[in-house]
């Protein structure tokens, strides 16, 4: 009873500051300083100072800006039309038509970036303006792209599959490889529902281009050549070991310059705007990265997360009861931290318990990364929508709605892999053999 009172009103709280204006990530530090200060013995000020420190220095995150930036060196140059004009033939027969471009770019970049924020940020910062000159609604338009940016965290490479391959000692390699057809699954249901929709909705999407035979469409897909020959080289050098994550970050930086002025499109005013506008969204997600390690930590000293999975635990589930509870579990805890931050503070009590019930650790680590895809999109501390509203400048509340059914396409996903567990082991054990 305890813990739930203290849990309601640290939700208070957070609610009662973000209805105040006040910045995400100034909210979330607010809400951890008040958490430790009430409910902890540590002195709040210097855990404070330590942990924005550490979260803002931290090496891992260094890939972000740079694929920030590489999105918008994208966006203000001919390689984000051109990304367009070759994938537009290919989905213009599909209800929906131009919509697809969301999914489509984000399970293609997905395989460049292990962020779902970067993928959100970087295909947005493509798709949008392209949707909205061509008339298609920004619900629906908003709402894919934010269900769509969380492929970035399912294919891999993936940085919360490295921290649960850690956590779990499991092999990341197979970890990678067991997320491929899982994340071709999500994208599928994500195009799907949106084959649903339009078909339900057919006023609301603007008339087809003229149609193309099949040797224009091939002739229209050169345009993608550019971004193609990109994502090869940032993903070439990850899996060849040329390169980390980070430095493979840079190498597409380099590469989006270097594409842009061979395509006559980098100018000074480029350059600057786009250096400028990476910074200015990278220093927002910043922010609320900070104040989210911060509320991570108050949460840790007051024992929230533990205390919760060690209720869970006692509960003496069968498998898809246990399940059934993690899934809510990590719902709800989605709403108040970042995905690394559930992995990193529940794996030690969450882990014993799954192993006891005979869950397969590798299928495991799927449904971990699903249902922390599922905390991007909840408010009110879900990423991709801190990114959309950054990008959007709509309300977080709105962006949320939208994206609603891609929130429960997710459960989708999760009850597929638990009623076909082929889907994430049959390529490891391929693999294996």
């Amino acid at each position: 009873m305890n813990d739930l009172l203290v849990t309601a009103l640290l939700i208070a709280a957070l609610f009662l500051i973000l209805g105040s204006g006040v910045w995400i990530g100034l909210a979330l530090s607010g809400v951890a300083w008040v958490g430790m200060t009430l409910f902890s013995a540590r002195p709040a000020g210097d855990a404070m100072a330590v942990t924005i420190w550490g979260s803002a220095s931290s090496w891992t995150l260094t890939a972000l800006p740079l694929f920030i930036w590489m999105g918008e060196i994208l966006f203000r140059t001919k390689l984000s039309d051109d990304m367009f004009r070759g994938l537009a033939p290919w989905v213009q027969a599909l209800p929906g038509r131009l919509l697809h471009t969301n999914v489509v770019g984000c399970a293609i970049f997905a395989a460049v970036s292990g962020s779902s924020a970067a993928t959100c940020a970087t295909i947005g910062k493509m798709t949008l303006p392209e949707l909205q000159r061509r008339g298609y609604p920004d619900d629906i338009a908003i709402g894919s792209l934010a269900g769509a940016g969380t492929l970035g965290l399912l294919i891999p490479p993936s940085i919360i599959m490295i921290v649960y391959g850690v956590s779990a000692d499991v092999s990341i390699a197979q970890l990678f490889i067991a997320g491929v057809l899982p994340g071709v699954m999500l994208a599928a249901l994500f195009s799907g529902y949106l084959v649903v929709w339009a078909l339900l909705n057919p006023g609301r999407v603007p008339p087809a281009d003229a149609p193309l035979s099949l040797r224009q469409k091939l002739y229209e897909s050169r345009h993608l050549i550019p971004v193609l020959l990109l994502i090869a080289a940032v993903l070439g050098s990850i899996y060849s070991g040329f390169a980390t994550a980070t430095e493979a970050a840079a190498v597409g930086v380099v590469g989006s310059l270097a594409l842009s002025a061979a395509q006559g499109s980098l100018d000074r005013k480029a350059f600057t705007e786009s250096l400028m506008g990476g910074t200015r969204l990278y220093c927002m997600i910043a922010l609320i990265l900070a104040g989210a390690s911060f509320l991570t930590l108050a949460m840790g000293y007051i024992g929230l997360p533990r205390h919760l999975a060690e209720w869970i635990a006692t509960l003496g589930l069968s498998p898809l009861g246990l399940i059934v509870a993690l899934t809510i579990f990590y719902a709800i805890l989605g709403c108040f931290l970042d995905g690394i931050s559930m992995v990193v503070l529940t794996m030690g009590v969450i882990l014993p318990t799954v192993q006891k019930a005979g869950i397969d650790l590798l299928w495991f680590g799927i449904f971990i990364v699903l249902v922390v895809e599922m905390a991007q999109i909840t408010p009110p501390v879900g990423f991709n929508l801190f990114v959309l509203q950054g990008m959007t400048r709509r309300e977080i509340g709105w962006i949320a709605r939208v994206t609603l059914p891609f929130f429960f396409l997710m459960f989708v996903a999760v009850a597929l892999i638990w009623v076909f567990p082929q889907i994430v082991t049959l390529l490891p054990t391929q693999m294996r053999h």
